[in-house]
C-alpha cells in the first residue's frame, strides 16, 4: 500500500518538502485570513461571470490564488488530510519541482472546467489539485497496472466516494473536481509517453 506513511515528522518534511510546504500554505493562508475577516477570500476567490469576468480570464491570478483558500477549517482541515496522505507517492514519483507545477495546474484546471461548464461560478480549494492526484493514480491504476491491489482498490474507492459526495452534497464544486482529476489523468499520460520516448 503506496499511501501509508511511516515516515516520522522530520523525515516527511525532508522527503516530500513541497506537499509539506502546500500544507504549511494553506494553513498559513487561512489563518491570515482568518484574522482578517476574510480579505484574502474576497480578493483572492476564483470566479466566472460572463460579463464582468468571462471564464476568471480577466483577473487569471485567482487560477491560483483559489487553490490556496478555503472557506471554513472543515474545507481545510479534510483537504489538508488528503494531501498529507495521498501527496507523497507522487512527489517521489515525479519529483519535486514537477510535482508542484501538476500540484498547481491541476487544481487551476478544475477552475478552468467549473468557469466554462458553469459560466456564473465561485469556489476555492485545493480540491482541484487533490483530484489531480487521484487522476495520475487512476492512470496508473487502469493503463499501467502499475499499483498494488489494496492501492488500486482505495483509489477506485476515494473516487467513487468523492464523486458521489460531489454530487450529493450542496455547495462542493463538481465540476472542478472532474476538471482535476481529467488533467491529473492527462498528465500521467502525458508524462508517461516522455518517458518512453525518452527510452
Amino acid at each position: 500500500m503506496i499511501f501509508l506513511r511511516y515516515e516520522s515528522f522530520r523525515e516527511y518534511l525532508k522527503q516530500f518538502p513541497v506537499t509539506a510546504a502546500l500544507i504549511a500554505v494553506n494553513i498559513l493562508v487561512f489563518i491570515i485570513d482568518l484574522l482578517s475577516g476574510h480579505t484574502l477570500l474576497d480578493k483572492g476567490l476564483f470566479y466566472s461571470h460572463p460579463e464582468y469576468n468571462p471564464y476568471g480570464m480577466s483577473e487569471p491570478w485567482r487560477y491560483i490564488t483559489a487553490v490556496f483558500l478555503h472557506q471554513g477549517f472543515e474545507h481545510l482541515f479534510f483537504n489538508m488530510i488528503a494531501i498529507l496522505i495521498f501527496a507523497p507517492p507522487l512527489e517521489r514519483m515525479l519529483g519535486h519541482v514537477r510535482y508542484g507545477v501538476f500540484f498547481i495546474a491541476s487544481g487551476m484546471a478544475g477552475f478552468l472546467l467549473s468557469g466554462i461548464v458553469e459560466p456564473i461560478t465561485g469556489g476555492v480549494g485545493a480540491s482541484g489539485g487533490i483530484y489531480g492526484l487521484y487522476g495520475a493514480y487512476f492512470y496508473l491504476a487502469i493503463m499501467k497496472k502499475a499499483l498494488d491491489p489494496a492501492s488500486r482498490k482505495t483509489v477506485y474507492m476515494i473516487l467513487i466516494i468523492g464523486l458521489i459526495m460531489s454530487v450529493l452534497i450542496p455547495g462542493i464544486g463538481f465540476w472542478g473536481h472532474i476538471g482535476g482529476l481529467f488533467a491529473g489523468f492527462l498528465f500521467a499520460y502525458g508524462y508517461d509517453w516522455y518517458l518512453m520516448k525518452k527510452r
